[in-house]
């Protein structure tokens, strides 16, 4: 299952997890991706918490939680080559994995065709 924020991460469920990053659609909109800072694993967030910093060729944006958990894991391949995110946002490029407090949280974000409705509005 993959799910999508208003502020352009996707979540795609994986196991009692969930991969975090941003979308193609956001990725277009910051251009070349330089510099990506990642939270360390073990962090507990909380939802709309500033846990990414990526500076692109165009501006520094923050990442935000999109829900409440732990962070298990980061991905470092995008730490030493930023261009992945740019290069393969919704696979390769992914920035962290993160334990829910709460997986029912999932069911407020929207799915694929209400993200895809709310980018071309």
């Amino acid at each position: 299952m993959i799910k999508f924020t208003e502020e352009h991460e996707w979540l795609r469920t994986d196991g009692d997890e969930v991969i975090v990053g941003i979308t193609a659609h956001a990725a277009e909109q910051l251009g070349d991706i330089v510099f990506v800072e990642l939270p360390e694993a073990d962090t507990e967030v909380a939802k709309d918490d500033e846990i990414v910093v990526i500076e692109s060729v165009k501006a520094a944006s923050d990442i935000l939680a999109p829900l409440d958990g732990t962070i298990t894991e980061v991905n470092e391949a995008i730490v030493e080559n930023p261009a992945l995110v740019n290069e393969d946002p919704m696979e390769a490029g992914w920035f962290f994995k993160l334990k829910l407090a709460d997986p029912s949280e999932m069911d407020t974000l929207m799915d694929e065709a209400a993200y895809k409705a709310y980018v071309a509005d």
